[in-house]
């Protein structure tokens, strides 16, 4: 995506990919959303201008030359068609629209505030669709307990305690995907996570955790090449660090394997699980 947000981007919205980057420091996959939703604006900007014939496929509309006049004339009444387009013409749910439109009002505050190329925020006010209240999909106890007793497979060990981790600590996937060795204290009894931004926490282990840790440390696979990652993969006799995707199939799958695959249970269900 990095390629393609080079190769099909204007130079207002680049700029824009590159301030979140390196000043707001946010992670690669939030910079890809914030250029998905953006570009979907842009496309949307093109057809409304009549830039592109009425047969063409939306999904294949470039976005390198909509002209920065098209953003800059962009209205707060423009604003509200806007959304209404996301509604009736792309289907989107109450909670999608909500984040695009917040993707929105990002971009024009940093077209206004910090590169000072347009005069006010044009979405600064526009009211996002009303999301409906739902009470968060979690495990219960019993569950929990069942998860675990029914984990299996010839990395039961490795796979218990990604799972032990997660109902326990609370963590995101991202932040159990780049633990690392160093990130282990037994001393402190505690874990060194990153998250969103590469903000550092600290989470403490209860007793649960330590052995579950500690029993996978002692069959982690090792090699000549020694890898700093704490959960690995053997793939080609190569050992790498588990990826985000990786682990969202194991806990699909042992989910599948414990009776528990069809409650809508994913990996951050079991952050829910864990704050509950």
């Amino acid at each position: 995506m990095r390629e393609e947000y080079e190769n099909d981007c204007p130079s207002y919205l680049k700029d824009y990919i590159n301030y979140i980057r390196t000043v707001k420091n946010h992670s690669e996959r939030t910079q890809e959303a914030y250029y998905i939703d953006l570009r979907l604006f842009l496309r949307y900007l093109k057809v409304v201008h009549h830039d592109v014939p009425k047969e063409t496929d939306f999904s294949s509309i470039k976005i390198a030359d909509v002209p920065f006049s098209y953003v800059k004339d962009f209205t707060n009444t423009d604003a509200y068609m806007y959304l209404n387009f996301l509604n009736t013409e792309r289907n989107n749910s109450v909670k999608t629209r909500a984040r695009k439109i917040t993707s929105l009002r990002r971009f024009y505050g940093y077209l206004h505030d910090r590169a000072k190329t347009i005069d006010e925020n044009p979405v600064e006010h526009v009211d996002l669709p009303k999301i409906p209240k739902t009470l968060p999909k979690y495990l219960q106890l019993d569950q929990s307990e069942q998860l675990l007793e029914s984990i299996s497979g010839k990395n039961q060990i490795r796979d218990y305690c990604i799972l032990t981790l997660f109902l326990n600590c609370g963590m995101r996937l991202s932040e159990l995907a780049g633990l690392n060795i160093a990130d282990y204290s037994k001393k402190s009894r505690s874990l060194r996570l990153f998250g969103k931004g590469r903000k550092e926490r600290i989470v403490y282990l209860n007793d649960a955790c330590i052995s579950a840790l500690d029993d996978y440390l002692k069959v982690r696979p090792k090699s000549e090449i020694e890898t700093k990652a704490i959960f690995l993969s053997t793939h080609a006799n190569h050992l790498t660090r588990l990826t985000t995707r990786r682990i969202q199939k194991i806990v699909e799958d042992q989910l599948k394997i414990a009776g528990l695959g069809n409650l809508g249970i994913s990996v951050h269900k079991l952050r829910h699980t864990a704050a509950t």
